[in-house]
């Protein structure tokens, strides 16, 4: 018989990036008693990852649990971003309600209405959060009817558009129920959740079936599948088999040999869980996410969404530049090729494939941002290697007609650069759908454009606007090949030997473009040194010095002033490289080069495709 465990409440806090949501969980965490009243607490101690921190973006969902009331409340933090959009699908399986939160300045956002959209397709109740209510800028009424606008537009059902708003400041450490009242904790949040959200349900006395929402990876247990107890309880020692929804022909028996539970940001061990419990349970080394782990006498799977698919791909390829091995400890393929295949155990959203080449994989993802933390890890980690400019995956119609993927682009720029942005953008090969004016001189231009039409784009934005602008982008299906599209249209400035760049040959070569290196840097034959400014290729030589005369003028003993180089981001050089170009990423360097370094065997190459 179905029954709810009210003791328990199972809540994902969803959001657009950079809205506050690991912050708020932070004071929820604060406020409930979980850390000591002396202990120091780091901000956003959620985002454990360094590359988290850094970029102040949530990568990977995480669980935690609070206690209030008597009630224990589950927590589930996802990340904000779309390319991280896989892990907010799965985790809202997991969870009986969301908080969504919305900050009160910028409102809606695109990410808001995607995972918005997700947890109202399952149904899921909704407690408002209008955060960073501290902001001198807030506009709280005005933020509230865009959110109420957003529910009517996703078709929310009457008790969905009931939904509480609690206004408040995660920073600050308080929440009300309206803005005028009184400002002193998080109690009107916590209470909000648990008169709102439901009680898990299942049926107690039926048989085992767990979920798998998440799996988290670490390397003295292997896998550790996280999900939520839908029906019976799961103990250690107990047997069962592992189903999947997908696939139909597995049936693995398994037995339970650790149980965990979440309390604050520890994982303690249980003896048992019963329905409604989110758990965690480690020592079945092949658990997927999507699998059910099912009593052996009913093993029947839950359903479960596929995850969407990836829509950019890049090579990854053993480093084979002259200065290879110089700085990574992991180099070979195999060492490329196992760390990538462990990153599969996480990471839901990742495709990896074997080439023809056994020096190259193909590593597939749901954008540049997705597979530049990727490398970034990788780079961290001591890995050294090389990857080819990112590609979108083109699918084929029933008409047998190329398609390719779309995106919805939001772009929030001064109305000063609006004319430039919507000249860019229409080149290549985007669609203004709307414009709004927004508050600050600011205007809210929305595209429709390829999405290899923004490979590229983010960094001539960036300067463009001179760092003011903002860019969003949501997937929007698949729709009929655009068009060809022209990308770059400088070639580049190749080093013409091996050595170390000298003042002298970067003065004389700064005339003939941008540089992207300084004095008393290593080069090699075929290294990208700069961008030209006309459309062809030119060969330098950066390593050149001046002659020693016997005569002496009064002008060459002055200085030679060099303009600073242009230093680029990871992502900056991703979105640079031509496709004749590959990056050399290594945990000290990063290097543009030709595929081809031979000048003579690229000259052919280039008239063979010209021919």
């Amino acid at each position: 018989m179905v029954q709810s465990r009210d003791d328990i409440r199972n809540v994902a806090i969803i959001a657009h990036v950079d809205h506050g949501k690991t912050t708020l969980v932070n004071e929820l965490l604060k406020q409930s008693g979980v850390f000591r009243d002396n202990q120091e607490v780091q901000d956003r101690v959620m985002d454990s990852n360094a590359i988290e921190r850094e970029r102040g973006i949530t990568i990977l969902s995480k669980n935690t649990a609070v206690y209030y009331k008597g009630i224990k409340i589950n927590i589930v933090d996802t990340p904000g971003h779309a390319d991280f959009g896989g892990e907010v699908e799965r985790v809202l399986k997991m969870v009986d309600g969301v908080v969504l939160v919305v900050d009160a300045f910028e409102g809606v956002m695109p990410q808001t209405k995607f995972v918005l959209m997700k947890a109202l397709a399952l149904s899921l109740p909704v407690v408002v959060c209008v955060n960073k209510m501290d902001r001198p800028d807030a506009r709280p009424a005005e933020v509230q009817d865009e959110v109420l606008e957003l529910f009517m537009d996703l078709d929310a059902s009457d008790e969905q558009l009931d939904s509480p708003f609690v206004f408040a400041s995660a920073r600050e450490g308080y929440a009300v129920n309206d803005p005028a009242d009184e400002k002193k904790d998080m109690k009107p949040l916590f209470d909000a959740i648990i008169d709102h959200i439901p009680a898990p349900t299942g049926d107690p006395d039926a048989h085992t079936q767990v979920l798998i929402s998440t799996i988290d990876y670490n390397d003295f247990v292997g896998r550790i599948g996280v999900g939520k107890v839908s029906n019976g309880s799961i103990a250690v020692n107990q047997d069962c088999v592992v189903v999947n929804h997908h696939d139909p022909d597995k049936l693995e028996k398994v037995r339970i040999t650790k149980l965990f539970e979440f309390d604050g940001l520890k994982r303690v061990p249980v003896e048992k869980a019963d329905i409604g419990s989110i758990v965690a349970i480690s020592g079945i080394s092949d658990l997927h996410i999507g699998d059910t782990i099912c009593s052996p006498e009913n093993p029947v799977s839950i359903p479960f969404q596929k995850i969407s698919e990836p829509t950019i791909s890049m090579n990854f390829i053993v480093n084979d530049s002259p200065f290879a091995g110089q700085d990574g400890k992991f180099v070979t393929s195999r060492q490329i090729r196992d760390r990538l295949y462990k990153e599969l155990n996480t990471d839901v959203s990742l495709r990896v494939e074997d080439t023809d080449s056994t020096d190259t994989l193909k590593v597939s993802g749901r954008g540049e941002l997705h597979l530049s933390v990727l490398i970034e890890t990788m780079r961290r980690e001591g890995y050294e290697f090389a990857v080819s400019k990112p590609e979108v995956i083109y699918e084929t119609d029933e008409n047998g007609k190329k398609t390719e993927p779309m995106e919805i682009a939001y772009v929030d720029v001064p109305e000063e650069y609006q004319g430039s942005v919507i000249s860019e953008l229409s080149q290549r090969k985007g669609e203004l759908r709307n414009m709004t004016p927004l508050t600050g001189g600011f205007i809210r231009l929305e595209f429709r454009i390829p999405s290899r039409g923004l490979i590229g784009f983010r960094g001539i934005f960036m300067t463009m606007t001179k760092g003011t602008g903002i860019i969003n982008t949501i997937f929007d299906g698949y729709e009929p090949y655009k068009g060809d599209i022209e990308f770059r249209e400088n070639g580049s400035l190749i080093a013409f030997e091996t050595g170390e760049s000298v003042t002298y040959g970067l003065f004389a070569a700064q005339d003939r473009g941008t540089l992207f290196i300084g004095p008393n840097e290593k080069v090699y034959s075929g290294m990208v040194v700069g961008e030209s400014n006309r459309p062809q290729d030119i060969e330098i030589n950066v390593c050149k010095k001046k002659h020693l005369t016997n005569t002496r003028t009064s002008s060459s003993d002055e200085a030679l002033t060099l303009v600073p180089p242009r230093i680029m981001s990871l992502e900056q050089c991703m979105d640079y490289i031509d496709s004749d170009e590959l990056l050399e990423v290594t945990p000290e360097h990063l290097r543009i080069r030709k595929k081809i370094l031979d000048p003579r065997e690229r000259k052919r190459a280039g008239f063979r495709t010209e021919g």
